[in-house]
């Protein structure tokens, strides 16, 4: 690996640690593509070495979030258990399934997270909050989520968060606190079913991980300075914009080098997020004038 090579990896496994630090999650997101097309790993290896790199901030990054009782240690510990059983499954199918179809879904699970965080998440806000999930569909959403994040290095935070919010109404902090916990003990989980068949370069992976823990101690102290609905919407067009890159470098050589290719997917991908967007708004308007109804007694 050149120096350049070398300096933009660890300048990108910064801004992992800080997309982990503001939103929760993310961090795969950043991470396999930056070590796979700037570290120049192969994608397994590059899959491996992210789930090193995001297991051991998500570790560190928990630490604030447990002293400010932003964890619920039971749900996170069972979700994360269920997760570490579905991620080393996940792991150890890996070797048995082509690196181009495993960077294929990894695009396609990018851009399912991309639309998921322009959209948003529904609140919790004015909802009981319950001080642990039911014990049964953690673990059945753990053994999911960990089998996706196994497989493909991703589904991280932007999986668990949702899942933890909607499941059982969690506010989004302690939902961001407690997933961390899960993130962490899948991610090792993953890790330890992908060093049966591949080999990580470990120096490398030590100062990405430590760059990366550096990141999410800044994004820790920016969290509550910047708007978080606007970090998460641009962090989500940007996950697109990766997201249709890797899926295109999955395409034959011919294609790729078309410019009228990129283009098209571009414009499709920017056109299904955009109608999306519009549909959920209009469901959203829907429900909003049916409370109006409501409150006015005219139904």
């Amino acid at each position: 690996m050149t120096a350049l090579a070398l300096a933009l990896t660890i300048a990108g496994a910064v801004l992992i640690g800080v997309s982990l630090g503001l939103l929760g999650g993310g961090g795969s997101i950043l991470a396999v593509p930056l070590l796979v097309y700037v570290a120049d790993l192969p994608a397994k290896e590059a899959i491996a070495t992210s789930l090193l790199v995001v297991g051991a901030t998500s570790a560190v990054g928990v630490l604030p979030h447990a002293r400010a009782h932003r964890v619920r240690w039971r749900t996170g510990l069972v979700f994360g258990l269920a997760g570490m059983t579905g991620a080393y499954a996940g792991g150890r199918l890996s070797a048995f399934i082509p690196a181009g179809v495993l960077l294929t879904g990894f695009a396609i699970m990018m851009l399912a997270t991309a639309v998921a965080m322009i959209r948003g998440r529904r609140s919790a806000e004015g909802k009981p909050v319950p001080h642990e999930l039911p014990v049964f569909r953690v673990i059945l959403d753990g053994v999911v989520v960990g089998l996706v994040t196994g497989l493909v290095g991703a589904g991280g935070g932007f999986l668990v968060v949702p899942a933890l919010a909607l499941l059982g109404g969690l506010p989004m902090p302690v939902a961001v606190g407690t997933s961390l916990v899960v993130i962490a003990m899948k991610s090792f989980a993953g890790l330890a079913g992908y060093l049966s068949s591949v080999q990580v370069n470990w120096g490398l992976a030590a100062a990405v991980t430590a760059a990366a823990i550096v990141g999410s101690l800044l994004g820790g102290r920016l969290a509550g300075r910047l708007p978080a609905d606007l970090l998460r919407k641009a962090f989500g067009w940007f996950v697109v914009v990766m997201g249709v890159f890797v899926l295109a470098q999955q395409l034959p050589g011919e294609l790729r080098s078309n410019p009228l290719l990129w283009a098209a997917l571009s414009v499709v991908t920017a056109a299904v997020v955009v109608a999306m967007l519009r549909r959920r708004r209009g469901r959203r308007s829907g429900r909003h004038a049916e409370r109006d109804l409501v409150v006015t007694g005219q139904r």
